[in-house]
C-alpha cells in the first residue's frame, strides 16, 4: 500500500489542489493489467491519506468525511496548504 500512497500523493500533487485525481488513475499507475484488484486498497489508502488532512476526498465536488460510510465514485484531490490558496 506504500506504493499506493506514493503514487496517489504524486499524481495530486501534479493535478495541483484544482483539480482531481481518481483512485483508478494510481491503481492503474503500479497495477497494470491487474489494476482493479487495487481499487479497494487505493480508496482506503484515500481515506488514510484525507485523515492525515494530505489529500481530501470529493464526490461531485463535495469535500467527504474519511470516516463516515459512503459509496460510488469518488475524487482525490492534494489538500491546500492554506484554505486561501
Amino acid at each position: 500500500m506504500s506504493d499506493l500512497r506514493t503514487t496517489i500523493l504524486e499524481l495530486a500533487r501534479a493535478r495541483g489542489p484544482a483539480k482531481t485525481i481518481c483512485p483508478s488513475d494510481a491503481a492503474r499507475a503500479i497495477g497494470g493489467d491487474g489494476w482493479r484488484d487495487l481499487m479497494d486498497d487505493a480508496r482506503e489508502t484515500a481515506r488514510d491519506l484525507a485523515r492525515l488532512g494530505e489529500v481530501e476526498i470529493t464526490q461531485r465536488g463535495d469535500v467527504l468525511d474519511p470516516d463516515a460510510p459512503w459509496r460510488g465514485p469518488i475524487r482525490i484531490r492534494i489538500a491546500r496548504a492554506d484554505p486561501g490558496d
